[in-house]
């Protein structure tokens, strides 16, 4: 039968178990969780962690429609995904750059790296302020190192180290001259603080380009106006086709500016065969009013040379023809008359023509097809464009009467009919036909339903149009970054000392050794530029064989030869 058995008791314990029981485990309290988590949030790995998860999250902003860039696009595929779009919606993955958690990682790693720079830039503040480090006793275990005597006519040990010092000053080292406890003298130097400085600029300046972009995303608007010959265009909000505001963006922040679109003039490729027709230049021609009461100057708007109207700055971004056309209903009354903006399709012109006609009565009329340039009619009866210029222009269209639907006010798409709940008048299907008209012509509906007529082609100009009172703010960081990682990158971090002492024999024993902070790279070459301007300054006697092209003369390879100076030698 099995004993039962006994508890421990203290007597019995292990006393190393008893010391483990002894131990109280510290208690953090809420002060010190803070202070934890911040040190855990400001330091380097978490930065990198950060940027990285940041990268990820941005990745979505790729595969789904975003609707800053186009609302009409995400409510297409919310109309097509009906099951799985209102869960991506719900997840913000529609708004990637303006979500909760997007932001979130923004705000945290925007945080962290500020937590990181500054305390390194304080400490490096200090540095700068101390002096060089102190001169080890052993210089022959630095990477570089080497030893000269010096002629009885020589210098004596301070006034060789004096001249040491001077010539390392004028080669850009911090020096120090130091009394030695044998009597004799040395000099510590080091050089390539701006290097850190480089360092410390260029993170900065990524702080910087995060403040101002987000500060841009609140303070920033973006519109789209397209602007047909001889129309004009006001900056308010209603006048714009299509408007995306920052965050913080009210209706005041508008600059009072107007135009208006006198002409446009297209050049296409007539001389190479296999680029021919193909676009060389667009020149838009407008005229400019920079606010109330100033007066209207004539300017000239191309791609990518945009247009800047007090601190708003106009972009040349699409074109196109308007053909021009009169609708007139049932009754004889005009329904809808001007220009209709078509949409290019292909590198010729070829133009989406949608016209609709709310007004027409008795019935609505719409209308679909095409614009050509310079038509060509097939062997099919289609007729395409083989250019560009308006050789030849022709209009296409079918035509549709009925219910448009925009009486329920609910939004549509200009540049879509929606043929459901239409009847058909007119097509290549029907017996009337489709509707095939030149500049001057007109064309009556079947069944009286009104008539169409094409007046006449005008050209149209895309128009985006952007204020960001910190992009000069981002660019400025932009390049001090770059410049600041140029310094980290070239410069060198470099850590001289030279020592004067007397020998047996009563000359001046002059030794000297070099370290590397971080990379060795250019180490040995410094090396030999001192001797050589040693033995340049001084009657050297007997100079330690130092060949120019051979190995670099070590007494020893140890570590603590990089931390026998002071303890500011430590890895950056």
């Amino acid at each position: 039968m099995k004993q039962p058995t006994t508890p421990p008791t203290p007597a019995s314990t292990p006393a190393k178990n008893r010391a483990r029981q002894d131990v109280a485990q510290p208690d953090l309290g809420f002060w010190g969780m803070l202070r934890f988590a911040w040190t855990q949030l400001t330091s380097m790995r978490t930065a990198l962690m950060l940027l990285l998860l940041l990268a990820v999250a941005a990745v979505p902003g790729s595969l789904f429609p975003q609707r800053p860039a186009g609302p009409q696009i995400v409510e297409d595929y919310l109309r097509d995904n009906p099951t799985l779009g209102p869960i991506l919606d719900s997840l913000q993955l529609f708004d990637v750059y303006s979500s909760v958690w997007f932001s979130a990682i923004y705000l945290l790693l925007f945080i962290s790296l500020i937590g990181c720079v500054l305390p390194r830039a304080i400490q490096h503040a200090k540095v700068l302020r101390s002096a060089p480090p102190r001169t080890p006793r052993r210089l022959s275990r630095l990477p570089e190192s080497g030893q000269v005597a010096l002629e009885s006519d020589g210098p004596a040990p301070a006034e060789a180290v004096e001249q040491a010092a001077r010539w390392l000053k004028k080669r850009g080292y911090r020096t120090e001259v130091r009394q030695e406890a044998d009597g004799g003298a040395s000099v510590g130097a080091e050089r390539g603080y701006l290097r850190e400085i480089g360092n410390i600029v260029f993170h900065l300046s990524l702080v910087g380009v995060l403040a101002f972009m987000a500060a841009g995303s609140f303070l920033t608007y973006r519109g789209q106006k397209i602007l047909v010959e001889g129309e004009g265009f006001a900056n308010t909000l209603v006048a714009y086709d299509a408007f995306t505001p920052g965050s913080a963006f009210s209706e005041d922040r508008l600059t009072p500016f107007s135009m208006t679109l006198t002409g446009f003039e297209a050049v296409f490729d007539r001389e190479s065969e296999t680029h021919y027709g193909q676009p060389l230049d667009f020149t838009a021609t407008l005229d400019v009013r920079r606010g109330p009461g100033e007066p209207v100057e004539s300017t000239e708007l191309k791609v990518n040379h945009p247009l800047d109207i007090n601190g708003a700055r106009v972009y040349l971004v699409g074109n196109g023809y308007a053909p021009e056309v009169t609708v007139r209903d049932g009754n004889g009354d005009i329904a809808f008359q001007g220009p209709v903006i078509g949409r290019v399709q292909d590198q010729v012109y070829t133009s989406l023509m949608v016209i609709k006609a709310p007004d027409a009565q008795p019935d609505q009329l719409g209308f679909v097809g095409f614009f050509v340039p310079t038509a060509y009619t097939g062997e099919d009866g289609v007729a395409v464009s083989i250019d560009p210029e308006l050789y030849n222009p022709e209009l296409n269209l079918n035509s549709y009467y009925g219910d448009l639907g925009l009486d329920e006010g609910t939004p549509q798409n200009v540049y879509v009919l929606d043929t459901e709940s239409l009847t058909e008048l007119n097509s290549r299907t029907l017996d009337a036909g489709g509707i095939t008209l030149t500049p001057g012509e007109s064309y009556e509906l079947p069944e009286g339903k009104g008539s169409i007529s094409f007046d006449g082609v005008k050209r149209y100009v895309g128009l985006d149009i952007h204020h960001d009172p910190t992009k000069w703010a981002v660019g400025f960081f932009a390049i001090t970054s770059m410049l600041g990682l140029g310094v980290s990158l070239f410069v060198r971090r470099r850590r001289v000392w030279v020592r004067g002492a007397t020998g047996p024999d009563g000359r001046t024993l002059v030794e000297y050794g070099l370290l590397a902070r971080g990379e060795e790279f250019g180490l040995r070459e410094e090396n030999l530029a001192l001797r050589r301007q040693m033995e340049k300054m001084w009657p050297v006697q007997a100079p330690d064989q130092i060949p120019d092209d051979g190995p670099s003369p070590r007494a020893s390879t140890a570590p603590s030869a990089r931390t026998s100076s002071d303890s500011t030698d430590r890895p950056e």
